[in-house]
């Protein structure tokens, strides 16, 4: 859904950063707007323009951008006004409203939506341009605005019902531009005060119908990037060699989403918060970065597949990253991988279904995984060409840092850091993976006492027990306190190694 609407994310954006190209007179401004539109790919028609006394007039606006993928979609103004300010820079007054279409691109299976109808409101808007002709900023200011979806049918072209709106307040933000050639460079930033949004749909096919709200408080979003021509982007590893960047971030305040619907086996509500949250997406010619975090959240689920109330879960800390090199290489590059769930709780309920008896600590679950390292494509992975079934080995990896591997639940917590470093030129000993060597120290707490609940709850039997117990004392030894263990677990000379004796 994503990519579908990635078409008319890119017209709005355009129509924004086009009316910011202040030369000296509005006819510069509307000119750069128009080589904006055609450098992106977008179709413009224009009705006809007249110069009213400061002001220069554009009436019957058409901007279309056509999807690959074979999705459209489209923008009509009625008129747009360019006015010299006569000090240097234009004001640009747009319609409080105009219609936006789109059209995306079938489904493989048939199903998905066909084509969507919106209204865009936006009162009182202002936007103000200035600077030159090649490096241009403007400021924006819209106290309110609204996106209402007017109509939305299916691939057959049956019109669904469904309602949505999104509204905004308070929104500002600055963009600076700058053309070099055939490259734009764009700098925003962007704010939003609050942000709603109502869904509410039927099933076409049934008696299901449901509701859904999102609200969002203190929005922000900063991008930095260069955009290139639309020949150039079809390609993505030809358009990053090319020079194309993009570095966003989102940032947001209190959030809260709720979904309640209905179908033949009854209701089922969803509800989740969180104090804050953010967003962060990366590319150039090294790497993608991509990640998003969220804090103090709950989540609340009720519904009839559910065999009590509801569920409630909290959690302290969410946080998932990844950074991947995306070029081919003859150096290593570095890459990182994290997932990160702290202070994870849930309901009496969840845990009286296989604990009734409160055996097992209640304290909350931190799950954490942060690996980094390096290493290095053979090819340009974003090529469309590029099939990693079509080569045994795509890269290489040098070097692998575990910065902490983190397991801590139910009175148990086991912790795992170290590093590695690989020999690409040795295949062999390792039954064909590249030679590892270096150390991983594993620090284990707590599970002992584990052991002795599960068996306590008859979850493990004693023999069963025992078996894991002697696995422990093999590979681990003791710690510096009651029930803690450690285990050092080493790659050297062609071997693998536990506390210092080779295991294989």
């Amino acid at each position: 859904m994503f990519r579908k609407a990635l078409c008319s994310t890119a017209i709005v954006t355009i129509l924004s950063v086009s009316a910011a190209f202040a030369d000296v007179t509005p006819e510069e401004v509307w000119e750069n707007w128009q080589a904006m539109s055609t450098s992106t790919g977008q179709d413009m028609t224009v009705g006809g323009s007249v110069r009213n006394g400061d002001t220069l007039e554009v009436t019957e606006i058409v901007v279309t951008q056509k999807d690959p993928m074979g999705g459209s979609a489209s923008v009509s103004f009625d008129k747009l006004s360019f006015k010299d300010n006569g000090d240097g820079t234009v004001t640009v007054l747009m319609p409080e409203s105009y219609p936006m279409s789109m059209a995306f691109p079938p489904e493989a299976d048939g199903n998905g939506p066909g084509s969507m109808k919106l209204l865009v409101s936006q009162p009182g808007m202002t936007i103000t341009a200035s600077g030159t002709s090649t490096e241009t900023s403007y400021d924006f200011l819209a106290p309110a605005a609204a996106i209402t979806l007017q109509e939305v049918t299916d691939a057959s072209g049956t019109v669904l019902k469904t309602k949505a709106d999104l509204a905004m307040t308070e929104a500002s933000g600055k963009y600076v531009v700058h053309r070099d050639g055939d490259m734009t460079l764009i700098d925003t930033a962007f704010a939003v005060k609050s942000l709603s949004l109502n869904v509410e749909g039927q099933d076409p096919e049934g008696s299901g119908k449901g509701t859904g709200t999102l609200s969002l408080a203190d929005v922000t979003m900063t991008m930095k990037g260069n955009v290139l021509g639309p020949d150039v982007m079809e390609n993505m590893a030809v358009a990053l060699n090319s020079g194309f960047t993009m570095d966003m971030g989102i940032g947001f305040g209190a959030m809260s989403m709720s979904v309640d619907a209905v179908d033949a086996t009854g209701p089922t509500k969803f509800t989740l918060g969180a104090t804050d949250g953010s967003l962060n997406l990366a590319l150039d010619k090294e790497r993608m970065n991509y990640g998003l975090g969220l804090t103090g959240a709950k989540l609340v689920v009720s519904g009839p597949e559910i065999p009590f109330p509801q569920v409630e879960v909290g959690l302290g800390e969410f946080a998932f990253n990844v950074l991947v090199p995306v070029s081919k290489s003859d150096e290593p590059q570095a890459f990182a991988y994290l997932t990160k769930f702290v202070d994870l709780t849930s309901s009496e309920d969840i845990w009286g279904m296989f604990d009734p008896a409160g055996t097992l600590s209640r304290e909350p679950v931190t799950l954490v995984l942060d690996v980094k390292g390096t290493g290095r494509w053979y090819e340009d992975i974003t090529d469309p060409n590029f099939d990693f079934e079509s080569v045994e080995m795509p890269g290489e990896l040098d070097t692998l840092d575990l910065t902490l591997l983190q397991a801590k639940a139910a009175g148990a917590d086991v912790t795992a850091n170290g590093g590695l470093t690989f020999d690409n030129s040795d295949t062999v000993t390792y039954g064909g993976a590249p030679k590892p060597m270096g150390k991983i120290t594993v620090n284990i707490k707590g599970v002992q006492a584990l052991i002795d609940n599960l068996i306590a709850m008859g979850i493990l039997t004693d023999d069963d027990a025992m078996g894991f117990r002697m696995v422990l004392a093999m590979y681990a030894r003791p710690g510096a306190g009651a029930d803690e263990l450690v285990s050092e677990l080493e790659f050297k000379d062609g071997g693998f190694f536990a506390n210092g004796q080779q295991v294989w």
